[in-house]
């Protein structure tokens, strides 16, 4: 499986049967998204930097909230979670399983899980989880939240970088709260089920330009 990060919460995660793309986003943020080619498309909540389903080529399916799918071999389960959106806008968590992995995009979560949410996503490989505040989860609740979930692979998103986010923090706080330093980001990653670490190991990786 490799994993690129397209910038803000948007990944491209591709396996042996399938693509997928998470949280398109509109251009007009600062990002360039280009025209990333997926089967399966997963909105996380319907706001212009997470719902830019037009910006994803190859007709994909498109999952937009809760509830259980299954398309091209690979199983997703949508939660719904709390959000910073005070328009009424729902966020939802993915629970990704596909080439024996089991992956979880936190989307726009903004509170610390609790007991049935934190069951529900049950064992993770791969952790993408939001730390640059602003309603959504800041570096010590990110931190907390990893705590809970223990993941094995950690890779944050939804951060203040150079082409966007000036309300957003910098990566730089979580890494603090996490006592770790920044590791050297990587343009991709292959994960498969050998490879997993037995502890939790942090990836940084580029944001798109």
């Amino acid at each position: 499986m490799e994993i690129s990060w397209l910038s803000h919460s948007c990944f491209r995660v591709k396996g042996k049967g399938a693509t997928i793309i998470t949280d398109p986003y509109d251009p007009n943020i600062g990002y360039q998204l280009g025209k990333p080619v997926a089967n399966i498309v997963t909105i996380s909540i319907d706001l212009p930097d997470h719902n830019y389903v037009q910006g994803v080529a190859g007709d994909p399916m498109v999952i937009d909230g809760p509830g259980e799918y299954e398309i091209a071999g690979v199983r997703i389960t949508g939660i719904a979670s709390r959000s910073r959106d005070e328009q009424g806008h729902r966020n939802t968590v993915y629970v990704l399983e596909m080439d024996e992995m089991r992956l979880c995009h936190l989307g726009e979560m903004s509170k610390v899980p609790q007991a049935d949410l934190v069951e529900a996503v049950g064992n993770l490989d791969v952790l993408f989880v939001p730390v640059g505040g602003r309603g959504t989860l800041d570096a010590s609740q990110a931190t907390e939240t990893i705590s809970l979930l223990s993941p094995k692979i950690v890779v944050p998103m939804h951060y203040k970088t150079s082409l966007f986010g000036p309300d957003l923090e910098p990566i730089d706080r979580f890494l603090r709260e996490m006592g770790v330093k920044e590791p050297a980001p990587q343009a991709r990653i292959n994960v498969t089920r050998s490879a997993v670490p037995e502890n939790t190991q942090m990836i940084i990786m580029e944001a798109k330009g």
